[in-house]
């Protein structure tokens, strides 16, 4: 019995049948996630548990046999975290699906790794409380992806990211065995926070089989403000008055002329194409209105050409629609995109982009920017034809170009996609030599053998 017959027989030793996928044409499409310039492999065998006992028959298996295993969510992933490696086993936690507890007074809800973002915000939403953290796929991603790679979203410059609304995690580990980590209660500083440590980790550490999220109480309708500017540099300079002033607003966007042209050209959306950057503001306080205009007052100081409150709830939403409509927009400008996820001081956020406007026209490409402002979390998104292998290579080192301006910056490579394969050289430059010794001597605590998704990160 060669490697691939004796791994296959034991997986099917403890699985339903229809939870394992052997099928090439079938295991190829789970071979990687969004992300361009992201080498994968071919995965010998895709499994889809439905339990813990499961997903543990599958890494005690894996284990034994030193087959590399990869976890997956929905695959909207930016950074190529969930790619497969040649010759391992994808573990798909999609079918894992289930909302297990919604608890109004303690404020929490325990979850399977499979649910779906937006499914998990209209549930808890029944109960008179919200999850915040609501990535722009919140309608497709998982909440074990959003905890693999510590997803942000539109709310995060009110509500924060995906870290801070993880109180405890199952997690199964490299070997098989069960890790209970974290709380269910409000409180509680026991031991180290390797719960924390699990939020971002890509899978690299551990499966996470089931999450205790905190909630919050639901806020009421939020209003959404456009302010149209003559230049990016005007928006940002809006930003930073609407923060130095202590507002507090439940999501601040920036979209530039690139990204607004693109939206409108996908979806008639009726955004004001002679803007160079459109502002999107909401408050979900008591008194939204007073607020965004004070708000409307300061865009004005800064320069803003036109500055619109929506009438109602129903106008504000279609404003936020087209926010999350801008990813996929600016991938129809050309065949391919890359998705740079810059994170830089909110006070150097004009300086990021008005740099990387200068990025755009050195390399004679077209360079959307969406962002989400507040937060000085840049999504610059770079459109190529991978055809062209000229327009390609361009489409790399400005990649790259954008990178080294974060830093410079005094940014991170990372505000909320991930690492993965697309930013493992710039992670070392981020950390330097100590920190990703001291990263992988954690990885090597938590999985010796080295298993768990391999080649991501570092």
């Amino acid at each position: 019995m060669d490697h691939r017959d004796d791994l296959l027989a034991r997986l099917r030793a403890g699985l339903p049948a229809e939870a394992l996928l052997t099928d090439p044409d079938v295991t190829a499409s789970y071979a990687r996630d969004m992300a361009s310039f992201c080498d994968a492999g071919a995965p010998l065998a895709v499994v889809l548990p439905r339990t813990v006992e499961q997903v543990q028959h599958v890494m005690r298996t894996a284990h034994a046999l030193r087959v590399p295993v990869v976890p997956q969510g929905a695959r909207t992933g930016l950074s190529g975290a969930a790619n497969a490696s040649e010759g391992c086993v994808v573990l798909s936690l999609v079918k894992m699906d289930r909302i297990l507890e919604i608890s109004a007074v303690d404020r929490i809800a325990v979850v399977e790794p499979g649910v779906v973002n937006a499914t998990l915000s209209r549930a808890v939403g029944e109960h008179g409380l919200s999850y915040p953290p609501d990535p722009s796929s919140w309608e497709t991603c998982t909440i074990g992806g959003n905890i693999g790679t510590a997803s942000g979203g539109l709310c995060c410059v009110k509500y924060g990211v995906t870290a801070e609304y993880v109180l405890g995690l199952d997690v199964v580990l490299a070997d098989g065995r069960l890790l209970t980590t974290g709380r269910r209660t409000a409180k509680g500083v026991a031991g180290y926070d390797l719960t924390r440590l699990f939020v971002g980790s890509e899978g690299s550490l551990g499966i996470v089989v089931k999450a205790v999220l905190a909630l919050r109480p639901k806020p009421p309708r939020q209003l959404v403000l456009a302010a149209e500017f003559p230049s990016a540099a005007a928006a940002c300079d809006a930003v930073c008055r609407i923060m130095e002033r202590g507002h507090a607003p439940s999501l601040l966007e920036l979209m530039d002329r690139t990204t607004v042209r693109a939206v409108n050209a996908m979806a008639r959306m009726g955004l004001p194409e002679s803007t160079e950057a459109l502002l999107l503001c909401a408050f979900d306080t008591p008194d939204a209105p007073a607020d965004l205009a004070a708000v409307g007052a300061l865009c004005t100081e800064a320069g803003a050409t036109g500055v619109v409150p929506a009438d109602d709830t129903a106008e504000s939403e279609l404003l936020l629609q087209a926010r999350r409509m801008s990813l996929t927009a600016l991938e129809t400008v050309k065949p391919a995109t890359m998705i740079d996820d810059v994170c830089v001081p909110r006070s150097r956020l004009g300086a990021m982009i008005e740099g990387t406007a200068a990025i755009a026209e050195k390399y004679g490409l077209t360079i959307g920017v969406c962002a989400h402002a507040g937060d000085g979390n840049t999504h610059p998104v770079v459109c190529f034809d991978p055809a062209d292998p000229d327009e390609a290579r361009r489409a790399r080192e400005s990649f790259d170009e954008i990178m080294a301006l974060g830093l410079e910056l005094g940014g991170t490579i990372t505000g909320e996609h991930g690492v993965g394969v697309l930013k493992k050289e710039w992670l070392a430059r981020e950390l330097g030599p100590v920190g990703i010794e001291l990263q992988r001597g954690i990885k090597a605590a938590f999985d010796p053998l080295g298993i768990l998704n391999p080649g991501k990160l570092f």
